[in-house]
């Protein structure tokens, strides 16, 4: 598949020198960042980077809550030609040092809640356990909280004398000029599918792939929305869906992006939306089917409604009504509502669909950087996840593809390059026609649209579109006292444990059900000390049979996804 690649820096740069006196960057209810104030901060972190003896390739990470001087962090790796290495803030310490340490990262910027969980009671656990690190930079305002590095210090200490001395008189845009990244193949960024240690894969992201996303984005939207336009982040950073399309699309199209800098809960979501009116919305399932759910559903099914909706012309009526109270609820402005991350709830989509609103669902992956399918709401089709995006192609691994399910594959410019250190994984994803793999299930209509079918790999999504993998919750719980086998299923935005008890060793501790009961839900505190603040486990049921297994002795995950807790 041919296509031109465009130097990604030097859209950057033309979009700083282009927009420098509009507004990029607003930390929600709190202070904003024009493009010039942007560049500005660019430049001094370029002083510290240049001055601290940190080279193009060299690995910088990035672990915070989402906010402007976390982006322009971001920005001034890029620009810098250093390579990005984006961290969930809401990873446990332990997956931070393994991601700093495996990346090799030679510095690390941090938000507040996130270096008050790395330092724990003392700072110099930070060093004992992230070695290699040179430095440790405090995003909230760039000063360094550690450094092993003299020319570092050095420069911290003197950053805003360097400053003056490089720049006089005042900085200019005539000043932008970032080094070029002609190369699309050149490494941009290594973001991690996981934290842990046993099933860590930092996808290697080229710089292509950054550059393909936000031209799609700019293809498929461009003429849609307009420089100045406002837009809300809502998704981690860290997470390549937010990254591409509440971040990195809106910057260099010059639209302003208003950052939600506390937990996005729905209170602040709703008026977050009230007042920023953004012109498109990105979104994850439950953030959708929440507001369905629980604002609109319970409204259409008293008696009255249901009997007004049978009837032809008032049923329209009141539609057109609630379509119109729903989109009001995300601002009333935007021009459509892209779902991505997981599949959306059949009974909300089929309700959305007979309104007529305005939504539609995309489809992709981190190893695509993220987007794989999509299709404009005005053309998708129903239960679909779009056509193939452009610069990418799909088919399905299946001897008849519109018919029978095959795994979904994927190939073109947003493809990683494969897996940071590991070479096996990457065989195994990429094959020699470099098509990627997705380990996901679906068929192809004869239009082209991607239905999935099933997600073989398992994961979950939670509520702000972390990745949530079962089986590594399912691995430490099967290690606790009592346990034998277990399942970790969604319920709405919680995580329940089913669990099969072993039952012979009960037996030998002559454990009553109450016993039974109180050690289970000892267990349940014991994992939630252990695992992320979005895989914490609400509740469990015992099954006194094991599980159903498949001759490989898989558990047949699907029998038991609606289980009732």
């Amino acid at each position: 598949m041919e296509y031109q690649y465009k130097d990604f820096n030097r859209l950057i740069q033309e979009s700083i020198c282009t927009h420098w006196d509009r507004n990029a960057l607003t930390d929600y209810n709190g202070s904003t960042l024009q493009y010039k104030d942007v560049a500005r901060k660019i430049a001094k972190l370029h002083i510290l980077f240049e001055t601290a003896g940190i080279h193009p390739g060299d690995k910088i990470a990035i672990c915070g809550r989402n906010s402007s001087q976390w982006a322009v962090a971001f920005l001034a790796i890029l620009t810098y030609r250093a390579v990005a290495v984006p961290i969930l803030h809401e990873f446990k310490h332990e997956q931070v040092h393994n991601i700093v340490n495996h990346s090799e990262a030679r510095l690390l910027f941090v938000g507040d809640m996130v270096y008050n969980d790395l330092k724990g009671d003392k700072e110099e656990y930070l060093a004992e356990e992230m070695p290699n690190l040179e430095g440790i930079i405090y995003i909230p305002d760039f000063m360094l909280k550690l450094s092993r590095n003299e020319e570092l210090t050095a420069a911290r200490e003197r950053l805003n004398a360097l400053y003056g001395e490089r720049y006089p008189k005042y900085f200019r845009k005539e000043h932008v000029i970032y080094p070029e990244a002609p190369n699309g193949e050149d490494l941009a960024m290594i973001n991690y599918t996981s934290g842990t240690t046993s099933n860590s894969k930092g996808v290697l992201i080229p710089y292509r792939a950054v550059w393909s996303n936000y031209e799609f984005a700019t293809e498929v939207l461009g003429d849609k929305v307009k420089p100045g336009d406002r837009i809300i982040s809502m998704l981690p950073m860290a997470h390549m869906y937010g990254m591409a399309f509440e971040f990195i699309f809106e910057f260099l199209f010059g639209l302003h992006v208003h950052y939600l800098t506390s937990k996005p809960t729905p209170k602040i979501i709703v008026q977050a939306f009230a007042d920023v009116k953004p012109k498109v919305v990105i979104s994850v399932p439950l953030i959708i089917e929440k507001i369905i759910k629980k604002m609109v559903m319970p409204k259409l099914e008293t008696p009255s409604m249901k009997i007004l909706l049978r009837l032809p012309i008032i049923s329209d009526r009141i539609l057109t009504k609630v379509k119109s109270a729903i989109q009001q609820v995300f601002g009333g402005e935007f021009y459509e509502i892209i779902v991505g991350g997981a599949a959306l709830n059949k009974e909300v989509e089929q309700f959305l669909h007979r309104i007529g609103f305005n939504y539609t669902v995309g489809y992709g992956a981190t190893e695509c950087a993220p987007i794989i399918t999509y299709e404009d709401w005005s053309k998708f089709a129903l239960g679909s996840c779009g056509k193939a995006a452009p610069r990418m192609e799909v088919r399905i691994d299946s001897p008849d593809p519109t018919h029978v399910v095959g795994e979904i594959l994927a190939r073109g410019a947003n493809v990683m390059l494969g897996y940071y250190k590991n070479p096996e994984a990457t065989a195994q994803t990429i094959d020699a026609d470099g098509w990627y793999h997705t380990g996901d299930l679906g068929i192809l209509d004869e239009e082209g649209n991607l239905y999935i079918r099933g997600r073989s790999k398992n994961m979950l999504l939670g509520a702000s579109g972390q990745n949530i993998y079962p089986e590594e919750i399912e691995d430490k719980l099967n290690t606790l006292p009592f346990v034998m086998e277990s399942i970790v299923i969604q319920k709405g935005e919680k995580l329940y444990a089913l669990i099969h008890p072993d039952y012979d060793e009960i037996q030998k501790a002559a454990l009553s059900e109450e016993d039974l009961q109180k050690q289970m839900e000892e267990n349940r505190r014991e994992l939630n000390s252990m695992v992320n603040s979005y895989e914490q486990i609400s509740g469990f049921r015992l099954y006194e049979e094991e599980f159903e297994k498949t001759p490989k002795r898989s558990i047949k995950r699907f029998l038991y996804a609606d289980a009732e807790i």
